[in-house]
């Protein structure tokens, strides 16, 4: 179950994609793996595009985390908790989102990963973090599919993992905020067993610059960002299935990218972008998850 996390700071709120990262919750792949054993017998159910070699993925985890640690953020360690498997590496999806009020806990989408939000609930509780609200079924939502275009914009992916319902509660939850939530609705692609969030298509960068897929890229929602006078980086067509549009902006136009995605790196650099490269072949590639999956940012500012 949970164990103690030290914590820093006690300071929470991450309306937004690209302000300076502060405060971030990983998990590592001891805690999220646990052993071998469990990699054997979690990896084809979870659909994952080849089994997670252990000792590999807990060396690129390390240097992923410390990447994090060199752009100053404090990065918090989630725990080992038997309520959770593989996917709790991704720490990201269990929230729905961290807002200047406190947190919303999600729903998932996935049937294996429904315990992860009362794993987060635990932790939030023992960090003194309030949780305002809690994605309740018939709603669905994960993580993934929200985007904060800007502090009262959040942009919220209608997927196979997030539906109306959840969105509807979501909206009640930052109403009070007066914060403008606008439903996104997705394509097929391939299916209810993929992982097509929001933000496999999208990641800001500034506040007026994203990387997008564009061949995914809904028309009305690419209209308004334009309209919202964000420019748009078009992802290389081959790049998209080695994660290169799951960026993590840990600053504006700062940002970390899982290796092999050359192509995408120089055009964020000509964009002005520094950009820290890390190898994810374990950690990313084969669960299908980019370094803001792997990070739940706590605090942001």
């Amino acid at each position: 179950m949970l164990g103690q996390v030290q914590i820093m700071s006690s300071r929470y709120s991450s309306q937004s994609m690209v302000a300076r990262l502060k405060s971030v919750f990983v998990k590592g792949p001891a805690e999220a793996y646990v052993d071998e054993a469990q990699i054997t017998e979690q990896w084809k159910p979870l659909d994952y595009l080849g089994m997670p070699d252990f000792q590999k993925a807990v060396h690129e985890h390390r240097c992923f985390a410390d990447h994090l640690k060199a752009c100053g953020a404090e990065v918090i360690y989630l725990p080992e908790d038997d309520r959770t498997g593989l996917d709790s590496l991704y720490a990201h999806d269990p929230v729905a989102s961290v807002t200047d009020e406190g947190a919303i806990l999600a729903r998932m989408g996935k049937s294996a990963r429904l315990s992860e939000p009362d794993a987060m609930a635990d932790l939030f509780g023992q960090l003194g973090i309030p949780i305002i609200g809690r994605i309740e079924a018939p709603g669905m939502m994960e993580g993934g599919d929200v985007v904060w275009l800007d502090s009262k914009t959040v942009a919220i992916g209608l997927t196979y993992r997030t539906n109306g319902e959840g969105i509807r509660q979501f909206r009640e939850f930052v109403a009070p905020a007066g914060v403008d939530v606008v439903e996104v609705p997705m394509v097929h692609w391939d299916g209810p067993g993929a992982v097509l969030h929001l933000m496999s298509i999208i990641s800001m960068l500034d506040d007026d610059l994203a990387i997008v897929y564009e061949k995914l890229l809904p028309i009305p929602f690419r209209e308004l960002l334009l309209e919202k006078q964000i420019s748009l980086l078009s992802l290389p067509e081959h790049e998209y299935d080695s994660l290169g549009c799951n960026v993590l902006a840990v600053g504006p136009r700062q940002c970390l990218i899982r290796s092999g995605n050359d192509a995408s790196v120089k055009l964020m650099e000509d964009a002005g972008c520094t950009v820290a490269i890390f190898e994810g072949n374990e950690i990313c590639y084969k669960g299908s998850g980019g370094p803001t999956c792997l990070t739940r940012p706590i605090w942001r500012g």
